[in-house]
């Protein structure tokens, strides 16, 4: 009965913390790490302060990367392609959302894109749902395939001090072709959905209307016809050397500096110390070379996206952490047990605890530790990476609003039903496939 309170505590804290937001998520989970202590009489768990430190370079050098411009050169290459192959944009779109978010670490990149993605698709008298509601889910797919993402990081970190000896570039060799996969079925599912515009009535009834059609059809801006300062360039090339270097150091120890530890053994830096020493690194040369002010970081989108993240991370975390800890004895003789019968349990419970928290960061924050506690094998964690996203299955998180308010022809919509929205299926297509290949992938490999 006791167990049941305190997970009745911490799900009604999810709940209500998610609806205050990333920020709101952390402090309404201050509530039940009182609770839990001071009322249930657990103990304290532990920050996760090596995740939140990690987290809090790669956001730095994420921010330096927009501020200095580079990730303004990054969407213009994407926009350039899909000019180029308009007829294919339904393909292409969703492929380049994935790829700029493994480049960026960060899903936010894609609302440029969209009004760029619905100018091609209209002009070319292809249905904008299509594509677009396809692209929303590519670029959050993308986040456990970037090195620079918060999710990525931080199982890296969670499986580091778990023991075992899974790399950056192992744990990527796994998650790219995963959710890559995942993105191009979905989007071969997506290339015919749908009415086409001249036999969707709901469409053709509202652009009888000159003003409509106008609207419809207008003009989008476009960065193609922007010369862009060297510097940005520079920036771009700083931040993507930076990322080839961790992969690099991360795939051979034999590189890094060696320390004796406690008994004297020789062993190569924590993976967990590189990464914060070469973001910040990368920040720093990007900060002197390309003309950055260090104030306007502070500023950009994707540092605040990414600082909201560490502090929900921090929050929720400690919060299940107590929870799970005070409960261990059970949960590795019952999810044990559960998981080795049935491996894709854990998927489903990835899956669901993104939903309820919006985060993948935060679910994986979650979900690995009390995984790896249990006892579950890494390899199975690992394969099922893609599952981490789950929070399409209700059209509230924020890149999904914006894409049905940037398609301006009303295809891209929440249904009357609410879970038959534009974004259900291409999303359970997606983290679905994305799972069987990380699984077939994950065990061949390891």
């Amino acid at each position: 009965m006791e167990m049941l309170l305190g997970f009745v505590v911490l799900l009604t804290c999810l709940v209500v913390g998610v609806r205050h937001g990333g920020i709101g998520l952390a402090v309404i989970s201050g509530i039940g790490l009182i609770i839990f202590t001071f009322v249930f009489g657990y103990k304290p768990g532990k920050p996760p302060v090596d995740v939140m430190l990690i987290i809090m370079a790669v956001v730095t050098c994420a921010g330096f990367l927009q501020t200095s411009g580079g990730l303004t050169v990054m969407l213009k290459g994407a926009e350039k392609l899909l000019r180029s192959h308009p007829k294919y944009v339904t393909i292409l779109a969703p492929m380049t959302t994935w790829f700029l978010t493994i480049l960026c670490g960060t899903g936010h990149a894609v609302y440029t894109l969209f009004p760029i993605i619905y100018d091609v698709a209209i002009k070319q008298n292809i249905r904008p749902e299509r594509p677009m509601a396809v692209a929303s889910v590519a670029s959050q797919m993308g986040i456990c395939a970037s090195p620079a993402s918060v999710a990525v990081v931080s199982i890296v970190a969670f499986l580091a001090a778990a023991g075992s000896e899974f790399s950056l570039l192992q744990v990527l060799m796994v998650s790219i072709p995963a959710t890559g996969l995942g993105v191009f079925f979905a989007a071969l599912w997506s290339y015919n959905r749908g009415k086409d515009l001249e036999k969707d009535e709901r469409f053709q009834e509202f652009i009888k209307d000159p003003e409509n059609k106008a609207y419809v059809y207008g003009d989008t801006e476009s960065l193609l016809d922007k010369e862009l300062p060297t510097e940005y360039y520079r920036a771009m090339y700083i931040f993507l050397a930076g990322i080839a270097v961790i992969a690099i150091l991360g795939n051979v120890h034999s590189l890094l500096p060696h320390f004796a530890d406690a008994k004297g053994v020789m062993k190569p830096i924590s993976m967990v110390l590189v990464i914060q020493m070469v973001m910040l690194f990368v920040a720093a040369i990007i900060l002197i070379t390309c003309k950055v002010k260090a104030k306007d970081v502070g500023n950009s989108q994707v540092f605040r996206s990414g600082v909201v993240a560490l502090v929900s991370v921090y929050g929720v975390a400690w919060m299940a952490d107590t929870f799970f800890a005070h409960h261990m004895g059970f949960l590795k003789e019952f999810l044990g047990n559960a998981v080795q019968n049935y491996p894709w349990a854990y998927a489903v419970l990835a899956f669901l605890t993104s939903k309820l928290v919006n985060s993948q960061g935060a679910a994986i924050a979650i979900v690995v530790p009390m995984a790896l506690n249990v006892g579950m094998d890494p390899v199975l964690v690992l394969s099922f990476i893609s599952a981490c996203y789950g929070y399409f299955f209700l059209p509230t998180y924020p890149s999904d609003l914006a894409c049905i308010g940037f398609d301006r022809s009303g295809t891209t919509r929440i249904g009357k039903y609410i879970l038959n929205h534009s974004f259900m299926i291409p999303g359970l297509i997606g983290v679905g496939s994305g799972c069987c290949v990380g699984y077939l992938l994950a065990h061949v490999l390891y």
